[in-house]
């Protein structure tokens, strides 16, 4: 995600007017729920506004260089992420469409990432198997584990940086302070399962 994009999602937090938001590609306003594009080789999410969400729908329609971002949320059961080397209990897991899976977890100063082990990613699979079917680039499994939480969700990447921005947003201090755990246990509770 650009700067300028990760910018947008922050300011977007803050109560907005719905169409201030310009599209990405054409220019026009957004609404409030708009979608996004990933930019496969620039790998950065682009807002959109509907009518350019749509001419993405069908793959392959911009022969590969942009994917819509799916709005699928599933719920699943706890998943054993402890062997990919989750330094902390807020993380998300990416496939790349190589194979290739990187792990971020959300700081102040942004989302950090590492590569996890594919070895180790395929005996979580295993476990868990609706993770095969995460669409390469665009979900995630997300995991929040911190202070005995027990979430593991199936989502868009675009949720992924809503909470690093949320994260980067109420972050104060060394520790994180009193505001940022409770803002992500109330952006879990908003999750709601979308097929």
């Amino acid at each position: 995600m650009t700067s300028g994009a990760l910018a947008r999602v922050i300011r977007g937090a803050a109560d907005r007017r719905p169409d201030a938001e310009p599209c990405d590609l054409c220019g026009a306003g957004t609404t409030a729920d708009h979608r996004h594009l990933f930019d496969v080789g620039r790998q950065e999410l682009l807002c959109v506004c509907r009518p350019c969400s749509l001419l993405f729908v069908e793959a392959g329609a911009s022969e590969g260089r942009y994917r819509l971002v799916p709005m699928r949320r599933v719920r699943l059961p706890p998943v054993r992420t402890q062997a990919l080397g989750v330094p902390v209990g807020l993380a998300f897991f990416v496939r790349r469409a190589d194979g290739t899976v990187s792990a971020h977890y959300p700081s102040p100063a942004g989302a950090t990432r590492w590569e996890a082990d594919a070895g180790a990613w395929d005996d979580v699979v295993a476990d868990c198997p609706p993770l095969a079917t995460l669409e390469p680039d665009v979900e995630a499994l997300l995991v929040n584990t911190a202070f005995s939480a027990n979430q593991h969700w199936i989502t868009p990447i675009d949720d992924c940086y809503r909470i690093v921005a949320l994260v980067r947003r109420e972050w104060r201090g060394l520790s994180g302070g009193s505001r940022v755990w409770p803002a992500v246990d109330q952006f879990f509770a908003e999750l709601t399962e979308h097929p």
